[in-house]
């Protein structure tokens, strides 16, 4: 039986008897996918196109590789890396030229299945650096939303 918070290891399918080696369709049409929005910088140019809405379509293209990610049971923390990658593609996309610039040099869908490759040959775990990655984040977003509270208070006492 297994103890909370654990999670089971992914075992690929098997390959029926008689092939020389095994292949992981998966992964090779996550990669492929990578390639594309990415490499062939179908992501970026999908931003440029279509202001915003780009950045969005080519966010939920990379959702993919993190609904492969879930189903493997790779960690959550590993599942909260992969989403802040497409997350910061997308936001520093919407930003008018500057975003589009970042766009072409942040290859989000890579690094997620980069992420993913890693992660299942160790068994879906995170390691330290996915720990501190996930917590940096999470200290960031608070410190800007505490910002804006901030702006927002001083705003509204310079006003009233």
């Amino acid at each position: 039986m297994a103890s909370i918070g654990t999670f089971p290891r992914y075992v690929p399918p098997a390959m029926p008897a008689g092939h020389g080696t095994t292949r992981d369709t998966e992964l090779d049409r996550v990669r492929t996918l990578a390639r594309v929005l990415d490499r062939y910088y179908v992501d970026p140019l999908l931003g440029l196109i279509l202001p915003g809405g780009g950045d969005v379509l080519g966010s939920m293209l990379g959702i993919y590789t993190v609904m492969i990610a879930v189903r493997r049971k790779v960690s959550p923390v590993i599942i909260a890396r992969m989403l802040m990658n497409l997350l910061l593609d997308t936001v520093l996309g919407i930003i008018p030229l500057v975003g589009d610039l970042f766009d072409f040099g942040f290859k989000a869908n890579v690094k997620n299945v980069e992420l993913l490759t890693e992660r299942v040959h160790h068994g879906g775990r995170a390691s330290g650096r996915d720990w501190l990655v996930v917590i940096g984040v999470g200290f960031a977003y608070m410190l800007v939303m505490a910002l804006i509270i901030w702006g927002v208070v001083a705003l509204f006492h310079r006003v009233f």
